[in-house]
């Protein structure tokens, strides 16, 4: 089952490879290895040094987020992307807001990738969600309040068809301080200790 269901990742990220729908998206797309894990991370998507390397997350605000994770689970960076596999509401760099910092994906940009998350939640069939940032915590649950209400808190979602676990995270940005003052910082704690005490992520841990 787990070779099948690598080999339905692997053809499935040959077709984001490929993919070309969103003209205002900085190519190229962005997507983690086929890994196979009922712990799905949801990222909002590449920033703009992400395409050179080649994986999601491989800059500082990546760096940041695996500091927690290493933190909280006592495992580094390169372990925890062979044991999750990590994904995003959009796999191409948006581009530069004109106010400054990263675009958002719109809407339309948006519904274009959510056909490939749809068919990774189909073939992993994950028990634990791991939205990072507002935008992703929105798409996941609905949510659209404050990350005060949310971070912290073990949820329950229907997504894409299947019952998970949801645990949001804030956006690991280094221009943003919320995950470094209160109320925000221990927040993040509480989350990522009902990370750690989860079952999916500790099978995880052990495979």
């Amino acid at each position: 089952m787990t070779d099948a269901k690598r080999r339905a990742l692997h053809l499935l990220h040959a077709e984001l490879d490929a993919c070309t729908a969103c003209p205002n998206m900085i190519r190229p797309v962005v997507h983690g290895p086929a890994v196979v894990s009922r712990v799905l991370l949801v990222g909002q998507a590449p920033g703009p040094r992400e395409g050179s390397f080649g994986r999601p997350f491989a800059w500082t605000a990546g760096k940041t987020m695996f500091g927690w994770f290493e933190g909280a689970l006592g495992i580094g960076e390169e372990a925890l992307r062979e044991r999750v596999y990590i994904a995003a509401v959009a796999r191409c760099f948006p581009g530069k807001a004109k106010g400054g910092g990263d675009r958002k994906p719109d809407p339309a940009e948006i519904s274009r990738c959510r056909g490939f998350l749809e068919r990774e939640v189909a073939i992993l069939q994950p028990d634990l969600v791991l939205p990072i940032g507002a935008l992703a915590i929105e798409q996941i649950t609905g949510h659209k309040g404050k990350l005060v209400d949310i971070v912290g808190t073990l949820r329950r979602c229907r997504y894409h068809g299947r019952e998970v676990d949801v645990i949001a995270l804030p956006h690991p940005s280094g221009a943003s301080t919320w995950h470094r003052t209160a109320p925000g910082k221990p927040l993040l704690e509480a989350a990522l200790t009902l990370l750690a005490r989860h079952p999916a992520m500790q099978a995880s841990l052990v495979a």
